[in-house]
């Protein structure tokens, strides 16, 4: 078992959640995913070996995870949440043709969030960013 599967597990079974196949299945795919996937990809990777599995188990597990702080919920503003098993700061590219979503590292971006709470008069509590392009598969069929 991958170590942060097990110390998420762990985690959870410290909270009194009891770890169900379907529960392990879901978070272990969370764990190992770097597509951030939407609930709908889960359910549809998942349910063939789960035949059982709902994709309201899915949504509700996805919940658990974010609250349990396990996961973080990348919201948009179509309800298409995405969810990133990754909780260290870095940020996203992402497609605008296929929706691709690609992690990338970079010290992060403190002077924004400064000049935020120097502007707005906010408390800040962090921030997210995103740059939005093309993919190099979509790149090259545009080419």
């Amino acid at each position: 078992m991958d170590s942060r599967v097990h110390h998420a597990v762990d985690q959870l079974k410290s909270g009194g959640v009891r770890m169900t196949p379907q529960r392990y299945a879901i978070l272990q795919f969370l764990m190992e995913s770097q597509a951030h996937p939407k609930a709908d990809d889960i359910y549809r990777a998942l349910s063939p070996q789960y035949p059982s599995l709902s994709v309201a188990t899915v949504y509700n597990n996805l919940k658990l995870f974010v609250d349990a702080g396990l996961v973080r919920e990348l919201t948009y503003g179509d309800n298409s949440s995405r969810f990133d098993a990754d909780l260290s700061d870095h940020y996203h590219a992402i497609c605008t043709r296929c929706g691709a979503m690609v992690d990338f590292e970079h010290e992060p971006v403190r002077e924004v969030e400064e000049a935020a709470r120097q502007l707005t008069g906010f408390v800040v509590h962090g921030h997210r960013m995103e740059v939005y392009g093309l993919c190099p598969t979509c790149a090259s069929l545009q080419a």
